[in-house]
């Protein structure tokens, strides 16, 4: 019996969108130094709609999958419905992933976020009015794991990079969480 499900299956065998787009309007790259997966989107945007999406991944058989899965889940979405795609969303997707697997989803919709980041960045005119999910140098925080209180260095990962908790966030302003925590002290979401 196989710990994957069909679709984890299927998204492997028959991987969709897969390639490199010419001339993109915007690329996306995430990976997880810990087991070696590494994701990368292209994007064409046409009326703030993903109007093509394409991957390339190297990784495991679970990380072709949720890249294929992502792939299809944001091709036609808008932009904003795109930012919305959550790691679980892909999982759901895909009828579940082994604990251990479950990485690749955040890789996945991260690598697709930094894809649309990457988009939005090139909409500004001569660096003049920058979007929401832009921050200036001065606004950058120093945030520290949780668990381990090391800080993170990209804090957009689900996964501290120095004793590799998975950090929880904020489902509504997704800042980070501390441990044991009902209410979100950034905008007061219950938990």
């Amino acid at each position: 019996m196989s710990i994957y499900s069909q679709k984890v299956m299927d998204h492997f065998m028959n991987p969709r969108n897969v390639g490199e787009i010419e001339n993109p309007d915007g690329v996306g790259e995430e990976g997880n130094p810990v087991c070696g997966d590494m994701m990368t989107f292209y994007i064409k945007v046409k009326d703030n709609r993903l109007e093509d999406i394409k991957f390339q991944t190297f990784g495991c058989g679970a990380a072709i999958a949720v890249s294929s899965m992502v792939s299809e889940m944001a091709t036609g979405k808008t932009l904003e419905e795109v930012m919305k795609i959550t790691p679980q969303s892909v999982a759901d997707e895909l009828d579940g992933l082994p604990k251990n697997k479950f990485h690749c989803s955040n890789l996945g919709a991260q690598a697709l976020h930094k894809a649309i980041e990457d988009y939005q960045s090139k909409q500004t005119v001569g660096g003049k009015g920058r979007t929401a999910t832009q921050r200036q140098p001065e606004e950058i925080k120093h945030i520290n794991c949780p668990f381990c209180e090391s800080e993170l260095m990209d804090e957009e990962s689900p996964f501290c990079q120095a004793c590799h908790a998975e950090i929880p966030y904020c489902s509504r302003c997704h800042e980070p969480l501390s441990k044991d925590v009902n209410t979100c002290p950034h905008c007061g979401t219950k938990v």
